[in-house]
C-alpha cells in the first residue's frame, strides 16, 4: 500500500485504457503517454496493463507503507526515494516509511509512477483507468488527494539490485523537433490544397486549452474548399478535427467517441505520447505518412519494449 502525501486533482490512476468500447460511447481513457507507462511496468515485471499513477501536477509526494518496487518514467524531472535521487527511467526497491518526491518537470508534462504488482483498484468496464471527465474508474473516479491510500497487487518474484536499474527512453524521444506523423482522415480532400499545405508546414502552438480530453492548437485558419453538412461520426484519440474557427483540435485519451467537426488527419498511435507530454506554448508540426509506416512505428516501439522487459528480468535477483 502507498499513501499520498501531496498531490493535485489532475493526478490519477491510469492503465492502458478501455479498448473496444467506443461504439458504446465509452472513451478509451488511460495513460496519455502509453510508452512511458509500458516502460515503467516492464522495468518492474508487471503485466502490461497494470495500473500506475499519472502525475500531471507537481510537486508530488507519497509514502510507502509496505516493501515495494517503484519505477518512474515519462517527463524529465528529479525524483528522490528516501532522499536518494532516482535515475531517469529507473526502478528501485522501497522500504516501509520511504517517501518518493517528484519535482516539477524541466521537459515534458507527465510522469508515470508504477509499483510492483500495479495499483490494485477495482476494475470497471475492463480497466482500472480513471475517466476524469466522466468521474468513474481509478480511485473513486477522481484525482488523487492527500491522505488517499492505494493498495498494490502481487509483485513479480525477485528483488532489484541495490541502486536500482534504469533504461534508455523509447525510440524518438531524443528528437523533440520531429514532426508528428499523421494519416489523412475522411475530410482531408474537403480542404483546399493551400489549407492542406498550411496544415503540414506551420509550427502549431499548443494553447492553454489542453487536457486529457483534447489539445487545441493555435495558428493560421484552415479553410474547407468543399463545405457540406456532416452528421456526428466516430472519432478516436489522435483525430485532428477542424472546428469553424479553422484551428485544429487533436482528440486525446478522454476524447468524446463521436463528433461533427471535419477530420483533416489522425495522429498515428506511435506518436500520441508527444501530445501527452506537450506543454502550452510548445510548437508542433505534422507530416503525412502511409499506413505501412504507421504500423512500422508501432512495431519499433513494441520491439523496444520486448527488449526492455527481457533485460529487466535479468536484473531481478531471488
Amino acid at each position: 500500500m502507498i499513501e499520498i502525501l501531496s498531490s493535485g486533482a489532475l493526478n490519477s490512476v491510469q492503465d492502458r485504457g478501455r479498448r473496444g468500447l467506443l461504439s458504446s460511447g465509452v472513451s478509451r481513457s488511460g495513460a496519455m503517454d502509453l510508452p512511458a507507462l509500458d516502460a515503467a511496468n516492464a522495468l518492474l515485471g508487471n503485466e502490461p496493463n497494470a495500473a500506475a499513477v499519472e502525475v500531471a501536477t507537481f510537486p508530488f509526494r507519497l509514502r510507502f507503507v509496505v516493501v515495494a518496487t517503484v519505477a518512474v518514467t515519462g517527463a524529465t524531472a528529479e525524483a528522490r526515494l528516501a532522499g536518494r535521487r532516482l535515475m531517469p527511467w529507473g526502478a528501485a526497491e522501497a522500504r516501509p516509511g520511504d517517501e518518493l518526491t517528484i519535482d516539477p518537470p524541466t521537459a515534458g508534462a507527465r510522469i508515470y509512477v508504477a509499483f510492483g504488482g500495479g495499483v490494485d483498484v477495482p476494475q470497471l468496464l475492463g480497466g482500472r483507468a480513471t475517466d476524469l471527465k466522466s468521474g468513474y474508474g481509478g480511485h473513486e473516479g477522481r484525482g488523487l488527494k492527500r491522505g488517499d491510500r492505494l493498495p498494490l497487487g502481487r509483485r513479480a518474484t525477485g528483488r532489484l539490485p541495490d541502486g536500482g536499474i534504469g533504461a534508455l527512453p523509447p525510440p524518438g524521444r531524443s528528437d523533440p523537433d520531429r514532426p508528428l506523423r499523421v494519416l489523412p482522415a475522411a475530410e482531408w480532400l474537403d480542404f483546399s490544397d493551400a489549407a492542406r499545405q498550411r496544415f503540414l508546414s506551420v509550427g502549431w502552438r499548443v494553447t492553454a486549452e489542453a487536457d486529457r480530453q483534447g489539445c487545441r492548437l493555435d495558428g493560421p485558419e484552415l479553410v474547407r474548399e468543399r463545405r457540406r453538412e456532416l452528421l456526428s461520426h466516430g472519432i478516436v484519440p489522435g483525430t485532428v478535427q477542424v472546428p469553424p474557427s479553422g484551428r485544429p483540435i487533436v482528440q486525446l485519451a478522454e476524447a468524446n467517441t463521436c463528433g461533427g467537426y471535419p477530420k483533416i488527419a489522425t495522429v498515428i498511435e506511435a506518436d500520441l505520447w508527444r501530445l501527452g507530454q506537450a506543454m502550452p506554448g510548445d510548437a508542433l508540426r505534422f507530416a503525412v505518412v502511409d499506413r505501412a509506416e504507421a504500423l512500422a512505428a508501432l512495431r519499433e516501439t513494441a520491439d523496444w519494449l520486448d527488449r526492455l522487459r527481457s533485460a529487466a528480468a535479468l536484473y531481478r535477483v531471488s
